[in-house]
């Protein structure tokens, strides 16, 4: 049985290639809107942006000892699904039914990527977003246990680093990414960055265990001054 989108998943690829992303006015809404905002915020993926990467201790410590297990692109659909579930503390959000539909298109066309971390056979939590040449843009996570999230998050930035991309795009500023090291840019300089990393290529290390990855990524980073 075929999709009907609302547009064709190739139109989410050309947009953001230029910069551009779309979102649902509501969960419920039929409408799907295109963003290209002023401001650009960024989770730094080496020195060139911001103050470089940071990673709090405290969630140093969670991510290596962790009971949990995170597999990369294991249930997209999942992942989406937990991303789009409405909550006490989010009573709505901008991924509708078309969103999900045009995403998991993407998915099985290999442009988007899900972070899953699991509980045994339980998801609590993860993270998707799309990955195009040297650039992966963040789209949205969830979590259903205490750091779930943010140790998707870690995961994510070990395989980007790891693979050499230069961008990681989390659209704008939110409480949960400020620990990151997330930084505003502008328009202009986000534009420049992107066509950066359009011009190179990475590798988002699908055949390498997500722990691997991730422990040696840590293995890497300064001390943190922070606790």
């Amino acid at each position: 049985m075929s999709q009907t989108y609302a547009f064709a998943p190739e139109t989410l690829i050309k947009a953001y290639a230029l910069g551009v992303f779309p979102m649902a006015d509501a969960h419920d809404s039929d409408d799907i809107r295109f963003y290209d905002p002023e401001v650009r915020a960024l989770i730094p993926l080496d020195d060139a942006v911001g103050t470089g990467i940071h990673i709090p201790r405290r969630l140093r410590r969670t991510v290596r000892n962790t009971p949990f297990n995170v597999t990369i692109d294991h249930d997209f659909p999942a992942i989406i699904k937990g991303c789009a579930e409405l909550a006490d503390d989010r009573t709505d959000t901008w991924i509708n039914k078309d969103i999900q539909a045009l995403y998991i298109a993407l998915h099985k066309m290999g442009f988007a990527h899900s972070i899953e971390v699991w509980d045994g056979d339980r998801l609590v939590g993860g993270l998707y977003g799309v990955a195009l040449r040297a650039a992966f843009f963040g789209e949205s996570m969830f979590s259903r246990a205490t750091d779930a999230s943010k140790i998707a998050l870690v995961h994510l930035m070990a395989r980007l680093k790891a693979g050499g991309f230069q961008l990681l795009d989390a659209q704008f500023t939110n409480p949960h990414l400020v620990q990151f090291g997330i930084t505003e840019i502008s328009r202009d300089t986000f534009q420049d960055k992107l066509a950066q990393a359009m011009a190179s290529s990475a590798d988002l290390r699908l055949g390498t265990a997500s722990d691997e990855l991730t422990i040696g990524f840590l293995d890497t980073l300064s001390k943190p001054v922070d606790s």
